[in-house]
């Protein structure tokens, strides 16, 4: 059975709704909804809650912080359902957009805990920036958790925020930040509703990109991005998720493209050519790499192709190869050696090159 109990009713519209997906979050919830509390955001603020079939006490905690967010003056819109089984991240996320009155949508997720700025500050992006996806940078739990991609979200740059959207990082603010006007999501929404296994905020990223929106960055950290073995992300299969960022990069790019090489002669550059249609394959003139071994082999046969002669694409050292490249080579990994060879070469990412691991 839906459930929707509307405190917006009483009073005006929200400014800024808090779009809060729930399912079996009571570890994390206080903390969660403390953080609501602790906004320092001045405008009308509303908290929209979709309870998607948990089990545990998530409700009862829920139930008890709308009384003191509503007697702090945030409304609180609690929707959901109690079936047998939960229908996944991207239906509660629409179901709790759909409940929601604000002009501006702060996404949320259960087990992470708000900055007291963070509403504030990226409203006044928003603002700003009305066709874009507003992330910030994140502060990780535990600390040692993902460095590398913690990383990669706090130090890309403006431009990198729409060149490295291959990669297999996936979107370049992360979801648990995003933020963004009530229209532009309406404009490229909703989620797919696929439910587990589905990577939702990866095809809404791709969608928001193809409409031509943009992506901003706050530069100050806002969230604290809790990593952890219950966590949604882990559901989806990277075999699923490879295959919509081929699908991505061959609607993208390669058709701007007459031909390209592919940087890693090894597993991930043997990978990707191996994924591509037919017609992108025939536009890859080369592998390049910097491993004697490989370079002196001399090509690459792909033995399971069906055409006759079978394609034998060449192996180079990266200096002999022509750009354009779809880089398979993983950044931050080496030691600095590959940036320093990419760099040598003098080339524009998104022109010359884009980053594909």
């Amino acid at each position: 059975m839906e459930v929707s109990e509307n405190a917006t009713m009483r009073g005006s519209l929200a400014l800024v709704s808090i779009i809060l997906p729930v399912h079996n979050a009571e570890q994390w919830l206080d903390e969660c909804l403390m953080s609501v509390l602790q906004q320092d955001f001045e405008g009308a603020m509303e908290l929209s809650v979709f309870n998607d079939a948990s089990k545990d006490k998530s409700r009862a905690i829920i139930e008890k912080w709308k009384v003191k967010l509503e007697n702090s003056g945030i409304s609180v819109v609690i929707g959901g359902h109690d079936s047998p089984s939960p229908r996944g991240v991207g239906y509660s996320k629409n179901q709790a957009v759909a409940q929601s009155t604000g002009s501006y949508l702060c996404f949320l997720d259960s087990d992470d805990v708000m900055m007291p700025q963070r509403v504030r500050m990226q409203y006044e992006a928003a603002v700003q920036h009305p066709t874009s996806i507003i992330g910030c940078q994140v502060r990780r739990d535990p600390p040692d958790s993902t460095e590398r991609y913690t990383r990669w979200i706090n130090q890309l740059t403006s431009d990198q925020l729409l060149t490295q959207v291959f990669t297999s990082h996936g979107p370049t603010v992360i979801m648990p930040t995003w933020f963004c006007s009530r229209a532009w999501f309406s404009h490229v929404g909703p989620f797919d509703e696929g439910g587990q296994g589905v990577p939702e905020d990866l095809l809404f990223f791709y969608e928001h990109l193809r409409k031509g929106g943009g992506v901003f960055r706050v530069d100050h950290s806002l969230l604290l991005y809790r990593y952890h073995l219950y966590a949604a992300t882990h559901s989806v299969l990277e075999m699923t998720i490879w295959t919509h960022r081929v699908h991505f990069l061959e609607e993208q790019v390669l058709p701007h493209w007459k031909s390209f090489t592919i940087w890693n002669a090894g597993k991930q550059g043997r990978k990707l050519y191996r994924s591509l249609t037919a017609a992108s394959r025939h536009k890859v003139v080369a592998f390049c790499d910097v491993d004697e071994n490989k370079i002196r082999k001399g090509f690459y046969c792909y033995e399971d192709s069906q055409e006759r002669p079978k394609p034998k694409i060449p192996i180079l050292h990266f200096q002999a190869a022509q750009s354009p490249f779809v880089i398979c080579v993983k950044l931050d990994l080496t030691g600095g050696e590959f940036e320093d060879n990419l760099k040598s070469l003098h080339l524009q990412e998104g022109r010359d090159f884009v980053h594909f691991s």
